[in-house]
């Protein structure tokens, strides 16, 4: 949520952001209607009540007539205050409403545009040619088979499609990749955490998880709990309703979880193999901080992920994504994009947003500083999203021979493993 007062001082400066979201401007007129129309009930409610204060000290002061009159007066008021009151409510929930529709402020600088137009800042080492090494790739269903790392065949049987097991050595390279992103968030300062995958609708909803994007979370109707698409959600809802003290500042938690996507709108994209599915583990970094810290921990959050990247010697992008591709939260997001050899472009693997104060207002959580009590920002970046890692890892260190290179830095994690070896 944004800050109540920019919609009065700067209404232009929203209609901007809403435009470059891809959105209408009309919202912000419509909810600068709500708040003259919240402040104005708020106000006839307020002074109903300070009458009906007035006049309650005033009957014990009176007899006769003059006091039927006051009583009659006082009766009359506490039914029309009652009234006021209920206008006020509504007029405030009409409001707040209004509110978790807008998305964040667009950070100056971000491109504009929709989803193919981000900017592309900056590209990490080199596709490899495999027709100069005399040999035409696999993707990475074949390979995982090959392996026995990969069972898309039994996911489906037993829970439908994009659901998948993956079996030997897939096992163990998920294993390998979440004990070696503990330990990098441990070099780096982070605080490991195991946060529940099940989460109250004030969670969801506080993070912006259940506006537009609300038809990709699943539901427990009868529990009134939603299964999180990342472990952003719970570490953002961790310190909501508290006051941090701003000396602790900046908190750095890195969270593993299993992540639940319904894809949504996906229908035929990416239907082979695990590079769209409906369940997958994740590691999640998430920060909160000072609002002027903010843009200087999302650079950190970004060389996180490079480096985390670059150590399992995969060729990569960073995208400036695009105004019209944020999200509802975000205010600013960058996307690294690594190398997928059989579809010869690019692919998403890694995200990190800065949600400066947005989540921290939905959530209620603040911090202690000098100059007062005022929201924090929240961060958030992708550590290593397992099937797509995987994916990563299969098809661009696969060998002719079917057999597939460990990366060093994982070497430690699979038993010394150089490389996996096609079963016989």
């Amino acid at each position: 949520m944004i800050d109540p007062k920019l919609l009065r001082t700067d209404p232009d400066r929203l209609r901007r952001s809403e435009v470059a979201r891809g959105g209408s401007p009309e919202v912000v007129d419509q909810l600068l209607a709500a708040d003259e129309a919240r402040r104005a009930n708020i106000q006839a409610f307020e002074t109903m009540r300070a009458e009906q204060k007035q006049l309650g000290s005033q009957v014990a002061k009176t007899s006769g007539d003059e006091k039927q009159a006051l009583l009659a007066r006082t009766k009359q008021l506490s039914a029309d205050v009652k009234t006021a009151q209920a206008a006020a409510e509504e007029a405030d929930a009409t409001f707040t409403d209004l509110m978790k529709t807008l998305g964040n402020l667009v950070i100056d600088g971000v491109p504009t545009g929709g989803e193919d137009e981000g900017a592309i800042v900056e590209t990490v080492g080199a596709p490899r040619d495999f027709e100069a090494e005399g040999f035409t790739p696999r993707d990475h269903l074949e390979i995982g088979e090959m392996l026995g790392a990969i069972d898309m065949e039994r996911g489906a049987k037993v829970s439908g499609s994009r659901f998948y097991f993956l079996t030997g050595v897939g096992a163990q390279l998920e294993f390998a990749l979440s004990q070696f992103a503990m330990a990098k968030a441990l070099e780096w300062g982070f605080t490991p955490m195991i946060p529940p995958a099940l989460v109250k609708p004030s969670a969801m909803e506080g993070t912006g998880f259940l506006g537009q994007a609300a038809q990709d979370v699943y539901h427990l109707a009868e529990d009134d709990l939603y299964l999180v698409g990342t472990a952003e959600v719970p570490l953002a809802a961790y310190h909501s309703d508290e006051i941090l003290d701003a000396k602790s500042l900046p908190l750095h938690y890195a969270g593993f979880s299993p992540a639940y996507r319904r894809e949504a709108g996906s229908y035929g994209k990416d239907t082979r193999g695990i590079f769209r599915v409906h369940w997958f583990d994740k590691w999640e970094m998430f920060v909160y901080c000072d609002p002027q810290q903010a843009e200087a921990e999302h650079e950190k959050l970004l060389g996180f992920e490079k480096e985390f990247i670059t150590a399992l010697e995969l060729p990569f992008q960073v995208l400036d994504v695009a105004s019209g591709d944020l999200g509802l939260s975000a205010a600013r997001k960058y996307d690294c994009y690594a190398w997928l050899p059989t579809q010869n472009r690019y692919r998403e693997i890694t995200s990190t947003s800065n949600c400066t104060e947005f989540q921290a207002r939905r959530l209620n959580i603040r911090g202690r500083f000098e100059d007062g009590v005022r929201p924090v920002a929240t961060l958030n970046g992708t550590l290593c999203a397992m099937t797509r890692m995987i994916i990563m890892l299969l098809e661009n260190h696969q060998q002719a021979d079917g057999s597939v290179h460990v990366p060093a830095a994982l070497r430690p994690y699979m038993g010394g493993l150089d490389k996996l070896v096609p079963k016989a």
